[in-house]
C-alpha cells in the first residue's frame, strides 16, 4: 500500500509539473531551467544591494523572510548567525533603512520565546523558497504562490512553540493592530507607516496555525501557541490582503508545502523565461538572478472577485487587476520600461493603477491609505505618456484635471528640482497635445523650456569650487556635474546650451574621464547613453558595456559622500555583497539596467519609445512577446573584448538607425548586431536626438 501512495503521489507530481508548464515555452541553459540559475543571495549583504532570500512570488505584497541580527534594509544579513524571526513583507532594494517586516513568528524550545537561540548552521534558497537549520535542530522551510504562503517547522521532541509579535515592524514603524483568536486560526489587520515614514498602509491577514491547540494572546500584540511535546513538525498557512481580513482567509492554500514550493517554481520560471539567453552558465546565472529582481513590485492588490482598495482605502472592483507598491522615482527609467516589454498583460494593469493615482488623490511619496507598502510616485506622469506611446491604453482626459493641479504644485527651489520640474512639464505638454489641446500644450511646453534659465544659472559654470561636491546648493543625493544632463526630453537643447556639438561631447569626456559618473544612484544613470546624440556614439557603447561587465573607477556613493578611496572593479556581480558600497537595488532599477545593457537597447527618454543600441553581452538573446512572437538579438562576432557595433541588421535588412522603437521590437523578428574590438568613428547612422520641437 506504501508503494501505490508513493507512486500515485509521483504520478500526481509529475502530471502538475507538466500542467503547470504546458502553456510555458522551456528552454535551459546548459540543462538548467532560469529558475535553477537564480542566486536569491545576490545583494543581501552589508549595504551592497539590500535585497533578501526571502520566499517570494511574482508581484505578489507576501514575502516571507528572515529577521537576522544585524540586519540590513530587508531585515537579513548574509553574514549574520543569530535569528530573531520570519516575517512576512518587505520592500526589496531600497533606501530609508527599509519598510515592511511585520508579522513576526519565532519558533522557540522550551517554555520562553526569548531564552531560545536561533543560530543559522544551514541555508539555501530559491525564487519562492527559503529554508534554514539552526544550532538546537530547529529547521524551517518557506514558500509562497501568489499572496499565499506556508511555514513548516521541524523541532525535536520536548517543549515547544510558535512566539507572534503583531507589532514588529522594520525601524519602529507598527502603528496599530486588530486581531482575532479562533482555535488555531488568528486574523486581523496592521498598519505600519511606510518606507521613511511619510504614510501608513493598513494590510489584512489571516494565519492558521494547522492542527494545533489554540494561541494564547500575551497582551502587547504578541500571543504563543504550545506544541505538543511529542510533535516534531508543525505547519503555518498565512495569506495576506489589501481588502479585507475574510478575502485573506478565503485565499489560504491547503495544498501540501511541496505542491505549494513546485508551483511557485514553475510560475517564476515562466516569468523568467521571457527572455531566454544564450550563453555561458556564469554569466547567464548574474543576468537571471538579476532579471528575478525586476519583478518583485509593485504587488498585485485585487481579489479574485476584483475587489481591491484605492490609496483612499475606499473598496472598489474591476476586472483589470490591481497594483500598488510604488518606487517610481527610482525604476521609472529602468525597470518599468522592462515589464511594458516582458511582462505587458500585468504592466497594463500597472498603468491602470498609476493613473488611478492621480482619481484618489495621489502623493509624491504615500498617502495616509495606502493598500501595501509603498515608497514613492514622482515622475508617475511620464511613466504614464510612455506607456501610451507604447500602445497602453491611457484615459487622460479622465485625469487631465489632476494631472494639471500636481504639475502647477511642481517645486523649482532647487537645481535639481528645476530639471526634474520640468521633466513633468514637457511630459503634461505632451498629453495636452495628444488630447488635442494645442493651448495648453504649448503653455506647458513652454514651461518646460525655462528649464535652460536654471540651467543657465547652476549647471553651465563647471570651474566653481563646489560641481563635484555631493549635496551642494541643496541638491538630492547628486552633484552638479551628475544633474547638469538631466534634460532626457530635450537633449538636443542642451547641447546648443553647452556650447554647440563639440563643448557638449568635450564635457562628456571630462565627466567619464575624472570618473564623476555615480552608477550608485540614478540621478545621472542615462549619461552613459547621452554620447548617441553626438557623432561619437561609439563612446556610449563602450561606457554601456564597461560598467555592465568591466572594471570601472567609481568615487561616488548613496550616502551622500565622494568616498574616502575609489572602489575598482566590477558593479555587477553574483554574490552577496553584489554591488557598490552604499549602491541600492531599488525595487529592480538597477537590475534592469544591466537587463537592458546585456540585451543590446535601452530607453533613449522616457516618454518616447525608443531605445538606444548598444553590442549585447550574449552570442543571442531571446524576448518572448504576446501572440506567439519573439524578438531575437544576435550578436555577429561575439566577444566581451568586441565593444563595438560594426553594422546592424533588422530581419537580414540593414539597420542604418542607432536607436530601435518598441513597435519594431514588439513586432518580432531578428535584429542582429555586429560587434566589433575597434570603434566605428565615422558612421552613416540616423541618431535619435530628443527634442522639445519633435
Amino acid at each position: 500500500m506504501k508503494f501505490f501512495i508513493r507512486l500515485t503521489y509521483c504520478f500526481l507530481f509529475f502530471k502538475l509539473n507538466v500542467l503547470a508548464q504546458s502553456n510555458h515555452h522551456s528552454f535551459s541553459v546548459k540543462g538548467k531551467q532560469p529558475v535553477d540559475l537564480v542566486n536569491v543571495f545576490l545583494g543581501s549583504s552589508g549595504d551592497h544591494g539590500q535585497m533578501s532570500p526571502a520566499a517570494s512570488y511574482p508581484f505578489s505584497m507576501l514575502s516571507i523572510g528572515p529577521q537576522t541580527y544585524p540586519k540590513t534594509h530587508t531585515g537579513y544579513e548574509y553574514l549574520a548567525k543569530k535569528f530573531e524571526g520570519f516575517t512576512h513583507n518587505r520592500f526589496e532594494g531600497v533606501g530609508c533603512q527599509g519598510s515592511g517586516g511585520n508579522i513576526l513568528i519565532r519558533p522557540f524550545l522550551g517554555t520562553d520565546p526569548m531564552k531560545t537561540d536561533l543560530i543559522k548552521t544551514s541555508e539555501k534558497a530559491s525564487p519562492g523558497y527559503y529554508a534554514v537549520g539552526f544550532g538546537n535542530k530547529i529547521s524551517v522551510q518557506l514558500s509562497v504562490l501568489k499572496n499565499a504562503g506556508k511555514h513548516v517547522y521541524q523541532f525535536p521532541k520536548g517543549k515547544k512553540g510558535l512566539y507572534l509579535d503583531l507589532s514588529y515592524a522594520f525601524n519602529g514603524a507598527f502603528v496599530d493592530e486588530q486581531h482575532q483568536v479562533k482555535g488555531d486560526t488568528i486574523s486581523g489587520w496592521i498598519t505600519s507607516r511606510t518606507t521613511c515614514g511619510v504614510g501608513k498602509y493598513k494590510i489584512y491577514y489571516c494565519l492558521v496555525a494547522k492542527g494545533t491547540k489554540s494561541w494564547k494572546d500575551n497582551g502587547n500584540h504578541r500571543l504563543v501557541l504550545s506544541l505538543p511535546e511529542a510533535a516534531v513538525t508543525t505547519e503555518i498557512n498565512v495569506a495576506l490582503s489589501s481588502v479585507s481580513a475574510e478575502a485573506a482567509s478565503a485565499t489560504i492554500s491547503n495544498d501540501s508545502f511541496e505542491h505549494v514550493k513546485m508551483l511557485s517554481a514553475s510560475e517564476w520560471n515562466h516569468h523568467l523565461s521571457q527572455i531566454e539567453v544564450n550563453g555561458n552558465e556564469e554569466n547567464s546565472a548574474l543576468f537571471y538572478s538579476l532579471l528575478y529582481r525586476t519583478m518583485q513590485s509593485p504587488y498585485v492588490i485585487s481579489e479574485q472577485d476584483g475587489t481591491y482598495r484605492n490609496t483612499k482605502g475606499e473598496l472598489q472592483k474591476d476586472k483589470q487587476i490591481h497594483y500598488n507598491g510604488w518606487a517610481i522615482w527610482d525604476n521609472y527609467r529602468t525597470q518599468l520600461p522592462l515589464l511594458s516589454l516582458i511582462n505587458q498583460s500585468e504592466y497594463a494593469g500597472m498603468i491602470t493603477s498609476i493613473a488611478e493615482l492621480y482619481q484618489s488623490g495621489k502623493k509624491d511619496y504615500a498617502s495616509q491609505h495606502e493598500p501595501s507598502n509603498t515608497v514613492r510616485s514622482e515622475h508617475a506622469i511620464v511613466v504614464l505618456l510612455d506607456a501610451y506611446r507604447k500602445g497602453y491604453p491611457v484615459d487622460f482626459a479622465k485625469i487631465a484635471d489632476s494631472l494639471a493641479k500636481e504639475v502647477d504644485g511642481l517645486d523649482y527651489k532647487s537645481p535639481d528640482k528645476a530639471l526634474e520640474s520640468s521633466y513633468d512639464h514637457w511630459a503634461l505638454g505632451e498629453i495636452f497635445a495628444i488630447l488635442k489641446n494645442k493651448d495648453k500644450s504649448q503653455s506647458y511646453k513652454n514651461k518646460a523650456l525655462e528649464y535652460k534659465k536654471y540651467w543657465n544659472k547652476d549647471f553651465r559654470d563647471l570651474t566653481r569650487n563646489d560641481v563635484d561636491r555631493m549635496q551642494a546648493r541643496g541638491l538630492y543625493q547628486g552633484t552638479i556635474w551628475q544633474y547638469r544632463w538631466f534634460v532626457p526630453y530635450d537633449v538636443q537643447g542642451l547641447i546648443e546650451l553647452d556650447g554647440g556639438a563639440e563643448a557638449y561631447l568635450a564635457n562628456l569626456d571630462q565627466f567619464f574621464a575624472k570618473d564623476l559618473y555615480n552608477h550608485a544612484n540614478e540621478p545621472d544613470l542615462q549619461v552613459p547613453l547621452m554620447y548617441n546624440a553626438t557623432t561619437s556614439g561609439y563612446k556610449s557603447q563602450y561606457w554601456m558595456h564597461q560598467l555592465a561587465a568591466d572594471t570601472v573607477i567609481q568615487n561616488y556613493f548613496n550616502d551622500n559622500s565622494r568616498g574616502i578611496g575609489s572602489y575598482i572593479g566590477k558593479i555587477y556581480k553574483n554574490e552577496p555583497q553584489a554591488y557598490l558600497r552604499t549602491m541600492d537595488d531599488d525595487a529592480g532599477a538597477m537590475s534592469a539596467w544591466y537587463i537592458f545593457a546585456a540585451s543590446g537597447f535601452s530607453p533613449a527618454c522616457v516618454g518616447w519609445p525608443v531605445y538606444y543600441l548598444n553590442v549585447p553581452l550574449f552570442p543571442s538573446l531571446t524576448y518572448h512577446l504576446p501572440k506567439g512572437k519573439t524578438f531575437k538579438i544576435e550578436t555577429g562576432n561575439f566577444s566581451l573584448k568586441n565593444k563595438y557595433i560594426k553594422a546592424v541588421f533588422l530581419n537580414d535588412k540593414p539597420f542604418r538607425k542607432n536607436y530601435i522603437t518598441q513597435a519594431e521590437i514588439n513586432a518580432g523578428g531578428v535584429l542582429k548586431i555586429i560587434a566589433s574590438a575597434d570603434p566605428v568613428k565615422i558612421s552613416d547612422t540616423e541618431n535619435w536626438i530628443s527634442s522639445v520641437e519633435k
